[in-house]
């Protein structure tokens, strides 16, 4: 039997079981998707105990950097912004690094009619800052601004924008009362970092993407609903970059996206308190 993977630590909320065995069951694979506790220090080791029945990993933090080392190549996406999140072991035993978090945004986007802007504002600076910052390249932005709470950290995103060739500027959340008139505003802070400045964010920009997901809604999505603002969450990136992973390590296109949405939310509804 073919199997699938997610790794990362901690793993235990993770989606992707969900969302994967969902797909297999809509395309008629008798596939496996199962979840592993692995550190960065582990994943060599773990790797190295595979047989040639697994076909793919699906890859969350902390092993999102270090899988580019265990890869025999590296997608151009993935290579850019120093991240992968899906490894496929190939036919002939090598091992391949991509990243579908950075088109994944874009889909998602594209899913709301967005597939054009010209200016944005990031909230954060770390991984998922990265992928955004490719991925509104994508959206053709050209402008875009950083805030982070210690500006003195953004060097490898400005390194990175640069190298994109987005003209990029960086604030600090003391600032923000000077922070407006955007195109797009993407918020990929955890949960509640954002909450006291919900109400400025939210109407920055005409859509506003908040990557976190769970719990739902944040300050910032309660405060766009509010006025009216159009927003995406992380759900609608989760489930985009997952589409991608299984058509990648299936071989099938395309991924039944409807309901790899509906298992995802189903078992984020059976997390929430009764």
């Amino acid at each position: 039997m073919t199997r699938c993977a997610v790794l990362g630590s901690p793993i235990a909320h993770s989606l992707s079981p969900a969302m994967h065995r969902a797909a297999y069951a809509e395309l008629g694979l008798d596939w496996r998707y199962e979840a592993h506790e692995v550190g960065e220090q582990e994943l060599r080791e773990f790797l190295s105990t595979l047989g040639d029945d697994v076909r793919g990993l699906s890859l969350t933090m902390p092993l999102k950097r270090v899988a580019l080392e265990l890869a025999d190549t590296v997608d151009p996406v993935a290579e850019l912004i120093g991240a992968a999140n899906t490894m496929l072991f190939e036919t002939d035993g090598s091992r391949s690094a991509h990243n579908t978090d950075v088109p994944g945004l874009i889909a998602a986007f594209a899913e709301q009619g967005i597939t054009a802007a010209d200016t944005a504002v990031v909230l954060g600076g770390g991984a998922t800052a990265a992928s955004t910052l490719a991925a509104l390249r994508g959206l053709r932005v050209s402008e875009v601004t950083l805030v982070l709470r210690d500006p003195s950290k953004a060097n490898r995103l400005l390194d990175l924008a640069a190298e994109l060739g987005l003209k990029t500027s960086v604030a600090d959340f003391g600032q923000v009362e000077q922070i407006g008139g955007f195109d797009l505003c993407v918020s990929t802070l955890p949960g509640g970092a954002v909450d006291p400045w919900a109400e400025h964010f939210a109407a920055v920009a005409p859509v506003v993407f908040d990557v976190a997901y769970h719990p739902w809604p944040t300050q910032l999505a309660i405060a766009a609903h509010r006025i009216g603002t159009e927003l995406l969450n992380g759900l609608d990136l989760l489930v985009h970059q997952a589409t991608l992973q299984v058509e990648m390590m299936t071989g099938r296109s395309p991924a039944p996206l409807a309901a790899m949405r509906a298992a995802a939310r189903e078992e984020l509804d059976d997390r929430e308190p009764n």
